[in-house]
């Protein structure tokens, strides 16, 4: 799952990075949540690049209450393309959101230690992602997103079971483009040896905190084993899926 993640490159290296006009509006964000406005780069009417806002937190387009995106933050890679809330997105609607890390929670013998998760030469990433327009009876727009996820890598199975899909800068195209239907090799975990993580601080659990430091390296607890691990984290799954 992929609950938190944060994106500090300076827009100027988002553009280049993800092939697009212009440097995008944004500021630097440390602790981006569920249900805020993201940067997500699509392709235009015109085939373009473009990034623009949306929600975090799929609304499909059948929906009759847009508060049903606080469910949709993530789209399982091995359902996405069948279940009935995302598979119009799916063959229609891919897009990308940048982001330079995400964050996990680690279970060790002394509670959850927050820990951020990168690649390892610390170059900005694409999530995969999807993207609806939903219609208000009143007649306002609301465009929302979701975060496809995949099987942990061996890296981070130690942290969670589950990892977002981040998609190679080569395959930016070919996920982009909705004429293009083969894209199922792609939802597949990134490679381990290309990824890094550290323990951070435990500010990073409040939302209202978003600053660099969330994002700075702190001491980790080594007291931890798998089975303590796994037998608190069966306790508390409804916090697990939140975080």
């Amino acid at each position: 799952m992929c609950g938190r993640y944060e994106l500090h490159t300076h827009p100027a290296a988002i553009a280049l990075a993800f092939g697009l006009p212009a440097p995008p509006l944004m500021v630097p964000r440390y602790n981006i949540a569920p249900m805020q406005p993201v940067p997500v780069v699509r392709l235009s009417a015109d085939g373009a690049r473009e990034c623009v806002d949306m929600r975090w937190g799929l609304v499909p387009r059948w929906a009759k209450d847009p508060s049903i995106g606080a469910k949709m933050i993530n789209a399982r890679a091995e359902t996405v393309a069948d279940k009935p809330s995302f598979r119009n997105a799916f063959r229609r609607h891919r897009c990308l959101i940048p982001a330079d890390g995400f964050y996990e929670w680690r279970v060790t013998g002394s509670g959850k230690q927050p820990v951020h998760i990168g690649r390892k030469d610390g170059a900005t990433f694409g999530f995969a992602g999807l993207f609806e327009r939903w219609l208000a009876a009143d007649g306002a727009v609301l465009d929302t997103c979701t975060i496809l996820t995949t099987h942990a890598n061996e890296l981070l199975r130690p942290l969670h079971e589950r990892m977002p899909v981040i998609v190679g800068a080569e395959h930016y195209a070919r996920w982009l483009d909705a004429a293009n239907a083969e894209v199922r090799d792609l939802l597949a975990p990134y490679p381990s040896e290309a990824m890094t993580w550290h323990a951070v601080s435990t500010r990073v659990n409040a939302v209202r905190n978003d600053d660099p430091a969330l994002i700075a390296p702190v001491a980790d607890d080594a007291e931890a084993d798998d089975a303590p691990a796994e037998a608190a984290a069966s306790k508390d799954p409804v916090q697990a899926q939140l975080l």
